[in-house]
């Protein structure tokens, strides 16, 4: 199975056993995108169009771009505006421009209010225009007028005083006359010439003035991100975030989930695995407080990390399972004494496991003089927080059975010890797993009772039972 499966199979075991948490969560992410839309106001946004008629290379449409959202022009527009509290450097961050198809520049305002937002936009764009104009030299300001257009007003004045110098020489034949007015023809043709041949060089004469294609039209809807959006984007952050904290968990958490990993925290070997049949209702915490009934409704109170259980054989395949175990324990052992098995507090897969140990190695035949009957055991459930094993009374050993995941090594290692302190020596570890299996009984099985009967829980304060 690629490690891809494996994250998707275990992203669905955290929807389908974490379902409620995740709901409450993305609520809960909701909400705070719901505040944070109220912190910050709705904002609308308006466009208007600006055509550059004639031929523009990009570099140019480019260099427009940049001098619509300059300074120059939206300080300019900051004035006419006349808005109380709102300068231009303010304006120039609710002010964008961009290069559009066609040679058109569309320039964009946010604000506050639709009206504000069209207002801005427009101010913005004819103050492009005119400023463009400004720069080309078609500005009707006398005082304003610089280079080629000076020099165009210049040649009609000199054009004006060369028709009244024509028309106040001598209205004679004679050769000082005609020599005087053609030479004042001359120097009007070649001004004539000259003006043609700097309206062609000039570039701004290639390229008519910009033109505002109508006004921008008013906002009907919030600019993003809009309220819905800030909701939206806030529940799906959380559901992520919540998704994500699972799986951080569940690869920092150290539960061991191997048979060799658990044989080297327990420093003894593995005997074998066994299959509990999964039960209907799962095992939940008996605590009934108000944090326990909060747990339980948002569904923590399980965890959510333990595989699905996988079909399992019948009854009597399960059995073999079992007597294996038993015939294994029996070889190892050098006496008959019984044997302890040790079983970590709040394990029920574990604890059944351990009941049904006892209830085979009871059901044994009696012991011929080829082979030995199976040990006798007794079941005590460990605290492991605080291990406490009892004390050697007629045990040759300790047989430990726990589930796997359930345990990090440290808390393994703890019962270790606490098997040493009691000078109980580990014989062999069982793991135990949970199976779905619903199958008719056999006939000679014990029932549950009688399987539950014989695995007494031992206490933790180290007295035997």
């Amino acid at each position: 199975m690629s490690d891809d499966t494996i994250r998707l199979v275990t992203i669905g075991r955290i929807l389908r056993r974490r379902w409620r948490l995740l709901a409450v969560l993305a609520v809960v992410g909701g909400l705070v995108g719901y505040g944070a839309s109220v912190l910050f106001p709705p904002r609308y946004t308006a466009s208007a169009s600006v055509l550059l008629p004639g031929q523009w290379e990009e570099r140019e449409l480019l260099t427009q771009v940049n001098i619509a959202t300059s300074s120059a022009v939206v300080d300019r527009a900051a004035a006419s505006l006349g808005w109380a509290g709102v300068s231009g450097g303010e304006l120039r961050d609710q002010v964008s421009a961009k290069a559009a198809d066609g040679n058109i520049i569309k320039i964009s305002g946010t604000a506050d209010t639709p009206r504000r937002a069209q207002q801005l936009s427009d101010r913005v764009a004819q103050q492009l225009v005119t400023f463009a104009a400004w720069i080309a030299g078609d500005s009707a300001d006398p005082e304003a007028a610089t280079g080629p257009e000076a020099l165009r007003q210049k040649v009609v004045q000199t054009n004006r005083r060369i028709t009244e110098l024509a028309n106040a020489a001598d209205p004679g034949q004679t050769v000082e006359s005609v020599q005087a007015r053609t030479a004042l023809e001359k120097l009007r043709i070649a001004l004539e010439e000259a003006m043609k041949k700097l309206d062609q060089a000039d570039p701004a004469t290639n390229k008519a003035g910009m033109i505002v294609m109508g006004p921008a039209a008013r906002p009907t809807s919030e600019a993003p991100p809009t309220r819905t959006q800030l909701i939206g984007a806030g529940a799906l952050l959380f559901f992520l975030l919540a998704v994500i904290g699972h799986l951080a968990a569940a690869r920092g958490n150290g539960r061991l989930r191997t048979e060799p990993e658990i044989a080297a925290a327990l420093g003894s070997a593995l005997l074998g695995t066994v299959d509990v049949p999964g039960e209907r209702r799962v095992q939940r915490p008996k605590d009934l407080g108000p944090r326990a009934w909060v747990r339980r409704l948002l569904g923590i109170d399980i965890r959510w990390d333990t595989p699905i259980p996988q079909t399992s054989g019948d009854e009597a395949s399960r059995r073999i399972r079992y007597r294996r175990v038993c015939a294994r324990l029996r070889d190892r052992m050098s006496s008959s004494q019984g044997l302890l098995v040790v079983v970590p507090e709040g394990d029920e897969v574990a604890h059944r496991a351990a009941g049904q140990l006892v209830a085979e190695a009871g059901s044994d035949p009696s012991p011929t003089s080829s082979s030995r009957g199976f040990p006798a055991l007794r079941v005590v459930e460990v605290s492991v927080s605080q291990p406490m094993v009892p004390d050697r009374d007629n045990e040759s050993g300790a047989l430990v059975v726990l589930s796997a995941g359930s345990w990090t090594a440290g808390e393994l290692a703890g019962i270790a010890e606490a098997c040493a302190d009691g000078r109980h020596e580990v014989v062999g570890i069982v793991v135990a797993g949970t199976v779905r299996a619903d199958p008719p009984r056999s006939a000679g099985h014990p029932p549950d009772n009688a399987t539950l009967a014989l695995a007494s829980r031992g206490r933790a304060t180290g007295e035997s039972v």
